[in-house]
């Protein structure tokens, strides 16, 4: 399997997306990283774009274009429903919910099975979740040291509005599709759809 081990800070900076989007807290450095080139061309705008989408997801290029193909052939806006069938992934609802610190650490505890959707164990983190499912952390995980400490605190954690979360049962129910207002962080999205369109 292919894994992205890109340095996180240093392609926040470069992608110019927030570390609090990943998950970790902001650096106190003020621009580490030199001058920038103030122009950029429309083509560098638009691979940016997609670039930003990839590193916030953890997603690789061919799984990425696949989502792009069936967001082109699905009716609606392109673009938006592309964002909508990335939020859905199995391992971004999982970070959601607050069931893990970074989305990386999320995809990690899916791989090794630690979540049931609707009673099942589903260890594939690309899973696309549909409204009415309910993501569970698995029993015997429960009982594992992080999880009892998640249950114990009292962070608030700010779930979207299409995702419900019980503290108690550590669990969530997804309650409607993701819409475009749901992403967290700035994204152009027409960029993406125009790059693909080319």
């Amino acid at each position: 399997m292919a894994k992205n081990t890109q340095p996180v800070l240093k392609r926040c900076r470069t992608l110019g997306v927030s570390p609090a989007v990943m998950g970790y807290a902001k650096t106190s450095k003020k621009n580490p990283g030199g001058q920038r080139r103030a122009k950029k061309s429309e083509y560098a705008m638009q691979l940016t774009e997609k670039q930003k989408v990839k590193f916030v997801y953890g997603i690789l290029e061919k799984q990425f274009r696949s989502y792009y193909a069936k967001a082109s052939a699905a009716e609606g806006n392109t673009g938006e429903v592309l964002l909508s069938l990335i939020e859905r992934r199995l391992d971004n609802v999982v970070y959601r919910l607050g069931f893990a610190n970074t989305r990386r650490q999320a995809r990690q505890l899916v791989n090794h099975g630690h979540f049931t959707v609707n009673g099942k164990h589903v260890n594939i983190p690309s899973y696309m979740v549909r409204t009415g499912d309910v993501v569970a952390v698995s029993e015997k995980s429960a009982q594992n040291a992080f999880y009892k400490k998640l249950k114990e605190d009292d962070a608030f954690v700010a779930t979207p509005k299409w995702l419900d979360r019980d503290k108690n049962t550590l669990q969530g129910k997804v309650l409607a599709l993701p819409a475009r207002d749901d992403i967290d962080f700035e994204i152009a999205e027409h960029l993406i759809v125009e790059l693909y369109s080319k």
